[in-house]
């Protein structure tokens, strides 16, 4: 990970909640040959002082298998990025950059019986599709469920560190600062919009 003292967020309550609101994760563990990664939407628990992240996959891929072998797991967090040009600077014959937030969280991964599966995917199904929808968990089959989570496993993952780059022009001027912001708030990318309304937060 990228990093600079200037570029780390210290809050660890403003780590959790950009954890929170970019749940969409990609979990990374050891394979054979190669590094191994799945995208998963995950349950972020705060229980005491420690941080647990709840989700499941499906059983015997090449990430179940390798996170099987070994517990260790690295979970990255990805939130807003875009362009900074060099050409907003008031000294503009520099590198141009880019802004950007994520969070690391290294910890280990256990799977959970079926009956936490159940759970797990209840969980979630609940959260984004309510009670009323005709998709909702109570309205799935007993035999739908009972086959599901014969494919997929839940999982917890109880986090042991974390490392966050929150990049946002923190090492310029504010006169700089400012520009960027005007100048990003100029373009159409989401985004952009996201990293000027948070520098600017942070002025």
């Amino acid at each position: 990970m990228y990093k600079l003292p200037y570029f780390t967020e210290p809050d660890k309550s403003k780590v959790i909640a950009f954890i929170k609101a970019n749940y969409f994760a990609v979990i990374t563990g050891k394979g054979e040959e190669y590094p191994v990664a799945t995208h998963i939407p995950l349950e972020i628990i705060e229980e005491d002082d420690r941080i647990k992240l709840i989700g499941h996959l499906m059983k015997n891929t090449d990430h179940h298998l390798a996170f099987l072998k070994d517990e260790n797991v690295l979970v990255v967090f990805n939130g807003p990025h875009t362009h900074v040009s060099a050409s907003w600077y008031e000294i503009k014959n520099v590198g141009s950059t880019w802004n950007y937030m994520t969070v690391h969280a290294k910890g280990k991964i256990r799977f959970k019986d079926e009956a936490a599966t159940v759970e797990a995917v209840k969980r979630i199904t609940d959260r984004y599709e309510g009670p009323d929808s005709p998709a909702s968990f109570s309205k799935l089959p007993e035999a739908y469920i009972s086959k599901l989570v014969k494919a997929i496993s839940a999982f917890e993952i109880t986090v042991e560190s974390f490392d966050n780059v929150f990049k946002l022009s923190q090492n310029m001027s504010k006169t700089d600062q400012q520009s960027i912001i005007s100048n990003l708030q100029k373009r159409e990318d989401p985004g952009a919009h996201s990293i000027a309304r948070i520098m600017k937060e942070r002025l």
